[in-house]
């Protein structure tokens, strides 16, 4: 963007979020789905959490890896889904500016956190399976204190600046935002000024973090590949591949479209903008949903606790 020399600057104090562009009509159908979506992932994510809170020969490295992960699939739908369904029910678009600060704050906060709880459970897996003997002795409940602790520290470390800068611009256009919630860079085009290191911090940030989260993930999992096709047992093999299909199955939940909807944003110009918006809305319920669903159907020892507590 070319800095505006003869626009009035002003700082604004609330934001439209207009909902999808082109499916204004078709805002209350949309809606329902988004509603029952929601309402799964709060149900799946509440009881998984419950289950590996509540029973103690779950307070093992692996689940309490994946409770982590419900808790974050609970903060991010929960931060933006039910404003969506209040645009998409009750027109009820405007949004003051803290408040969608804070909204994106928290949304890109849970998708940093969930793509380094992912690498947590990698590691965890890659210990588990390369070195059994060892995976006591290395996986403390000490040290998944301190990885906790260490995902929150990192996500508000990389997110904190985004805010800053974004509090720093100049707007002059409008407020009318064509999404369902505050994204960084649907702000940040709203700007009146040059936003290259915008554009850049962004670009870094899903390189040095997300990006590098994924590679590491890849690499734990080739050298899981390869441990497991040096055992003898063909049945210790298909052990220790389903042991990993379910976190697998998660992992590409989350990677496949969060690089699918970077790189279109930046270089899908042909994508039409209301299916990049739908696709970005998506992201947000599909993942939260389904990730409790993958755990209890592929994991016997949640499958059977979910059947205890539903009975």
């Amino acid at each position: 963007m070319m800095l505006a020399d003869n626009h009035t600057f002003f700082a604004p104090v609330t934001y439209i979020l207009t909902g999808i562009p082109g499916t204004k009509e078709s805002h209350v159908w949309i809606a329902i789905p988004f509603c029952l979506m929601y309402i799964a992932t709060l149900l799946g994510n509440s009881l998984l959490l419950f289950i590996i809170l509540t029973e103690r020969s779950l307070h093992e490295p692996m689940y309490l890896f994946l409770s982590m992960l419900a808790a974050t699939d609970l903060l991010v739908s929960t931060t933006a889904v039910p404003k969506m369904l209040a645009i998409f029910w009750f027109r009820a678009g405007e949004i003051s500016f803290a408040a969608c600060l804070t909204q994106m704050f928290f949304i890109h906060v849970s998708f940093i956190a969930e793509s380094a709880i992912l690498l947590a459970m990698a590691f965890d897996r890659y210990i588990a399976i390369c070195e059994p003997l060892r995976y006591t002795a290395m996986l403390t409940k000490s040290l998944i204190g301190k990885i906790g602790l260490a995902v929150v520290t990192r996500s508000f470390c990389i997110i904190f600046p985004l805010i800053f800068l974004v509090k720093q611009l100049k707007f002059c256009r409008t407020n009318l935002l064509p999404n369902n919630y505050c994204d960084y860079m649907g702000v940040a085009r709203l700007a009146c000024e040059d936003i290259t290191v915008n554009i850049w911090y962004g670009v870094a940030m899903a390189i040095l973090a997300v990006g590098l989260d994924a590679v590491l993930i890849a690499l734990s999992y080739g050298l899981i590949l390869r441990a497991v096709f040096w055992l003898h047992s063909k049945d210790a093999r298909l052990k220790a591949l389903r042991t990993c299909g379910s976190h697998v199955c998660v992992i590409l939940m989350f990677y496949i479209p969060a690089f699918f909807s970077f790189f279109a944003h930046r270089f899908g110009h042909i994508i039409p903008g209301y299916i990049l918006n739908l696709l970005a809305n998506l992201y947000l319920l599909i993942p939260p949903m389904l990730n409790p669903i993958v755990y209890a159907v592929t994991t016997k020892e949640i499958l059977k606790r979910v059947i205890n507590v539903l009975n």
